[in-house]
């Protein structure tokens, strides 16, 4: 196999499992914010508030992905076949 078609195929294997991690991380967040509001309602704002900042952070990893996987697609596999 070309190496061009490996750095293709890299690239979407880091996009792809990047956004399964994620979707798996935003359901298990979501899950859990479900839990513990059901168990303290009281706390149902400040966990809110909490579970946001995380489904930020949990966010920006694949988005570096798509970053990394643009610049292999872009920037480093035009030039293989050269």
């Amino acid at each position: 196999m070309e190496a061009q078609a490996l750095v293709y195929i890299a690239a979407a294997l880091l996009i792809g499992f990047g956004a399964l991690g994620t979707a798996i991380g935003f359901g298990t967040l979501g899950g859990k914010l479900l839990e513990a509001s059901a168990r303290q309602p009281e706390q149902g704002p400040a966990l809110q508030v909490k579970m946001f900042l995380m489904a930020g952070l949990l966010d920006a990893v694949p988005m570096i992905g798509v970053g990394v996987a643009m610049l292999l697609i872009f920037g480093i596999a035009p030039n293989m076949g050269q």
